[in-house]
């Protein structure tokens, strides 16, 4: 659960910098950032879990679009923007929410069978 809730976190700094433009022609805009996951096996239970690797940089190109008038347009009046695709950082979200979900529905599954157990004991 907290893997993918970093990775909401990630998603939205992405999609809240789409329009996050260089101030000067030799500024790079926003890059869209990256999050990557690791298998982690708990030694005192032995489950396997998820755990952050590391937040990165996606290493795409930057599209440009023309517009003499902004300031950081180059000598031929094109800006450099950003390489956030907000149709792909949708479909992530929604990919997280419902691993999110999963792992919340699992957690209340174990929770109310500890619950059936205890009952069934008394």
């Amino acid at each position: 659960m907290r893997a993918q809730s970093e990775r909401l976190k990630v998603i939205s700094e992405n999609v809240a910098n789409v329009n996050s433009l260089g101030s000067n022609p030799n500024e790079d805009p926003y890059q869209r950032k990256t999050i990557s996951f690791t298998e982690m096996v708990d030694r005192k239970s032995g489950a396997s879990m998820v755990a952050i690797k590391g937040i990165g940089r996606d290493t795409a190109k930057f599209t440009t679009f023309y517009d003499p008038s902004h300031p950081a347009s180059n000598d031929k009046g094109f800006v450099k923007n950003t390489n956030v695709n907000t149709l792909i950082e949708m479909a992530n979200m929604r990919e997280a929410s419902r691993s999110y979900e999963a792992n919340l529905n699992m957690f209340e599954a174990g929770r109310r069978m500890r619950a059936q157990i205890l009952d069934l004991l008394k």
